[in-house]
């Protein structure tokens, strides 16, 4: 049975990679720790699917990825929320209000963070956070509109660098996925408006429409603006 890694270890290990002074050794030690997140998350993953009838996709972070994330941020390695976790799409903002309101009321250790309201550097999304075992599971609930943002984000970030996703690199660059990301919120803070308001405000209906009537052009456009980079 392989001896469990203690948190000091674990933070320990964070500052070695963060400075650049890992060695054969402490990658296969942040490879046991990674792993020792894949119990909690099949439960988590299999709650949701079971219990809650929701379809979702892995994702877990890469060495890399953890190594970036730490040497961006003033965070230690016991710290991040985000080592397993796994994606949830949904169709709209109020189809996301709803999911997120399933899984806080299901799971019992539950942190919600909202980037809807201040995104972060355009990307936007609600993650849901949840403690299992001692281990956090980080749920991404994410709408279509969101999604292929990410998406169209991270396949920039690849090609004119990471630091594209941080807010750093090319201005034109920035700028594009600003303009983008800014026309997203335009049409889900449309579609939220209607759902609530559009029956007591007949005068407001026309505009709100003008606006939603935009959105299959703008998934249109994401789609279209993904091929050119794939």
């Amino acid at each position: 049975m392989t001896k469990p890694i203690s948190k000091t270890q674990i933070d320990r290990l964070g500052e070695r990679l963060k400075k650049g002074k890992s060695s054969d050794e402490d990658l296969q030690l942040l490879e046991q720790y990674r792993q020792s997140f894949a119990t909690a998350y099949e439960i988590v993953r299999n709650a949701i699917r079971e219990k809650l009838s929701l379809e979702t996709t892995g994702r877990q972070k890469t060495t890399q990825s953890l190594v970036d994330k730490l040497r961006r941020e003033s965070i230690r390695l016991t710290q991040i929320q985000d080592i397993a976790g796994c994606r949830l799409l949904v169709t709209d903002i109020a189809n996301q209000n709803e999911v997120v309101a399933s899984l806080r009321n299901y799971f019992e250790n539950v942190t919600i963070v909202d980037r809807r309201e201040n995104p972060s550097h355009g990307y936007r999304a609600v993650h849901v956070i949840v403690e299992f075992e001692g281990k956090l599971i980080e749920i991404q609930v994410r709408t279509t509109l969101q999604q292929l943002w990410a998406e169209l984000s991270e396949m920039l970030a690849d090609k004119f660098g990471q630091e594209v996703k941080y807010g750093d690199g090319s201005e034109k660059i920035k700028s594009f996925l600003d303009m983008i990301s800014t026309e997203v919120i335009r049409i889900e803070t449309a579609e939220k408006v209607w759902k609530n308001t559009h029956k007591q405000h007949p005068k407001l209906e026309a505009f709100l429409l003008s606006i939603l009537s935009k959105k299959q052009e703008m998934l249109d456009t994401l789609h279209e603006a993904k091929k050119s980079f794939e």
